[in-house]
């Protein structure tokens, strides 16, 4: 939190305890509060640290809500193909521009996915929006994970996980399998070296498993990734590299409880399904996953028209 957001917190959270609130229950009306000071302007949310969130709200407003979160170092328009077949069927899509992504703000502090949470939190309570079920993407889908781990589901109907960060990608004393710090290193170092070399890189090779044999390379995907991620800020995405790889959401996922769908590729490079997906759905009370053969970590585009669908079908059971 900036020194704005650490007054207010304050403030609220004082005024929760003289009230005789719990200590947990105080710190959850002062998150719902926070988040409900954000305002909306025209297609932004602005939240109550002032970072304005840009925002889209596609389909009849008053179809079922489907909440979008991107990956790194994306922006909202990776969800385009989603955005507009669910609005075709009736349903409500918003998605936002994570802060310092796309075209919101670019604040040099709070690139972290405490933030992340409590953005998406801003963002659902200042549409007021109801039964949500929130989507999340990679680093989005620890967003999603840690929206519930501090907000709770009381605007939540469903979840879903796609090729999505949690329980912990970071591989630690009692994460084992996780992945080395050098990996995660050697992404901050590229991204300082030369950005923009280092997305097209991503792109051109593992994210879309464009560098697998016989692949079919789509260079419009590749050129639509690399600019979306030169439009989100140098520091924004160099913080969040430690946001999406480093931040542990086992205890969030805990607090899932609510229909929960899991959809990972079984040759995803940059989130390996078995310390990501399988992990995740062994965690989550009840949780359906569904493993795509052969599918890279950016299967919402290279299997969009099974990846839509299953999730329509999640969306109407």
């Amino acid at each position: 939190m900036n020194t704005t957001t650490r007054t207010i917190a304050a403030g609220l959270l004082a005024t929760s305890l003289q009230a005789g609130l719990p200590a947990q229950a105080a710190q959850s009306n002062v998150l719902t509060q926070i988040a409900a000071q954000a305002t909306v302007d025209g297609n932004y949310v602005v939240t109550a640290d002032g970072v304005r969130l840009y925002y889209k709200d596609w389909g009849p407003k008053d179809g079922p809500v489907v909440t979008l979160s991107h990956g790194w170092p994306l922006s909202s328009d990776s969800w385009e193909s989603q955005m507009i077949f669910l609005a075709d069927k009736g349903y409500r899509v918003i998605a936002h521009d994570r802060r310092g992504h796309g075209r919101s703000s670019q604040p040099w502090d709070g690139n972290d996915m405490d933030h992340y949470a409590d953005d998406l939190a801003a963002v659902i309570s200042a549409l007021d929006v109801k039964d949500v079920t929130a989507v999340g993407f990679s680093t989005g889908g620890g967003e999603v994970a840690r929206y519930i781990g501090r907000h709770g589901t009381s605007r939540v109907r469903k979840a879903v996980l796609v090729s999505a960060v949690p329980p912990l990608m970071l591989q630690t004393a009692d994460n084992p399998g996780g992945l080395p710090i050098e990996v995660f290193d050697g992404l901050r170092q590229g991204s300082l070296e030369n950005r923009s070399q280092l997305y097209i890189d991503i792109a051109s090779g593992p994210f879309y498993g464009f560098n697998r044999p016989d692949a079919k390379v789509s260079q419009g995907l590749i050129d639509s990734w690399w600019a979306q991620g030169m439009q989100a800020g140098h520091k924004n995405t160099y913080d969040s590299i430690a946001a999406f790889s480093a931040t542990d959401f086992r205890q969030d996922l805990k607090k899932f409880d609510v229909p929960t769908l899991v959809i990972h590729g079984d040759d995803d490079q940059i989130v390996p399904l078995d310390i990501s997906g399988k992990a995740s759905a062994a965690q989550i009370a009840g949780a359906k996953l569904i493993v795509y053969p052969g599918a890279p970590h950016g299967l919402t585009e290279t299997h969009k028209e099974r990846f839509n669908q299953d999730l329509l079908n999640f969306l109407e059971d």
